[in-house]
């Protein structure tokens, strides 16, 4: 039986790494700045998604935790060829940018199966850990 209370405390510890990072990503200007800004935040976009989901439901499956939050970021990815002005309101802010992107590219996918990936396998290293 996993101890809920010790793997939300972990995942918790996790993400108030990420977050930071994750915003970092769209601020830094060194040594290969354009990937950074663009891709390495969708690899931690997924992995702070997946550590929030078993955060809220500790006994998920973290297959099944990986693989929807890369559906749910997917259909975000695509949601970003449509402009409504609603949307385009949210998106004129840095969280709406940071959080709903403006530019659909095609090159985000595989970064974001990078990220569900890494959020899976940590999630099933949290879950062991804490048996």
């Amino acid at each position: 039986m996993v101890s809920i209370k010790r793997l939300r405390w972990k995942a918790a510890g996790i993400m108030i790494v990420i977050i930071p990072l994750g915003f970092y990503t769209k601020l830094y200007r060194g040594s290969m700045w354009i990937w950074v800004n663009h891709s390495l935040g969708g690899v931690l976009y997924e992995i702070f998604w997946c550590l929030f989901i078993v955060w809220l439901w500790p006994r998920a499956k973290p297959v099944r935790i990986a693989f929807w939050v890369f559906l749910v970021t997917c259909c975000l990815e695509l949601l970003q060829l449509w402009h409504p002005f609603f949307l385009e309101k949210i998106r004129g802010t840095y969280l709406g940018q940071a959080l709903f992107g403006t530019t659909f590219t095609w090159w985000d996918f595989p970064h974001y199966i990078i990220g569900s990936v890494i959020g899976g396998w940590m999630i099933d290293r949290l879950q062991r850990a804490t048996c």
